[in-house]
């Protein structure tokens, strides 16, 4: 397992990058259509595809003419507090931050959109409420330089959203009941009798379960919860990926 050190380079590190991204997308969107065809600026969609030398100093000034941008999150409060100060502190736009879970984010977003409202302006959220929003056609592609300080993997083909997030999954273990060398050391060690009913993870942790299956591979990860003995693979079906060393 990675050092405390080097976690926290790799947490500045994402910061760094979702920084990066929040901005372009923040000042990009910022501009709405309706502040557009009064002003005589281009349209939010034309600024969106804008690749000029100047296209920052213009997000930013259609930005500061705006006056705020509108974001629904479901980031940790703390998370989102320390990005929003520091793009208040650079750029001068204030951030109105509307925070909910994925599900709510979604919910409200396809009700407002449908009514003809879109007070949004950034969505962050997970991968699976967002591509359900791009469905929904909610969504207008960025183009933006920031993209090519991202994992590959952060960029989806329709490049109408973006990931921003690396979930991060861990597991503890009660030293008091389980000797070190008695741990699992593959997923298949878990289909033992020994661990039904003694394992535990958050009720609908999609993330973890998704990621487990693009691990294994499709055949084998699902095959490995078929197999499980009922208290583990439906009572207990998660089990965290990593597991403690020390």
């Amino acid at each position: 397992m990675a050092s405390m050190q080097g976690l926290t380079l790799l947490f500045a590190l994402l910061l760094v990058l979702l920084l990066a991204c929040l901005f372009a997308l923040l000042g990009s969107c910022a501009q709405s259509v309706s502040a557009s065809a009064q002003t005589g600026q281009p349209a939010a969609a034309d600024l969106a595809a804008y690749t000029g030398a100047d296209r920052m100093e213009r997000l930013v000034a259609g930005a500061k003419k705006e006056g705020s941008v509108a974001v629904y999150s479901s980031a940790a409060t703390d998370d989102m507090a320390a990005l929003i100060a520091a793009f208040e502190k650079k750029y001068g736009v204030k951030v109105r931050l509307w925070r909910a879970s994925s599900e709510n984010i979604v919910q409200r977003a396809v009700v407002e959109a449908r009514g003809g409202r879109f007070d949004a302006d950034v969505f962050e959220t997970g991968a699976i409420a967002m591509e359900s929003m791009q469905r929904e056609r909610l969504f207008q592609e960025i183009k933006t330089p920031a993209l090519s300080a991202l994992l590959p993997a952060a960029i989806l083909p329709h490049r109408e959203w973006i990931g921003t997030r690396f979930n991060i999954f861990v597991a503890a273990y009660n030293t008091g009941l389980i000797k070190k060398g008695e741990l699992p050391k593959r997923y298949d060690d878990l289909l033992d009798r020994r661990w039904a009913g003694k394992l535990g993870v958050e009720a609908e942790d999609s993330d973890w379960f998704g990621g487990v299956v693009s691990a294994l591979g499709e055949d084998k990860g699902l095959k490995l919860f078929a197999t499980s003995s009922p208290p583990t693979a439906y009572r207990y079906a998660r089990v965290i990926p990593c597991w403690r060393t020390s």
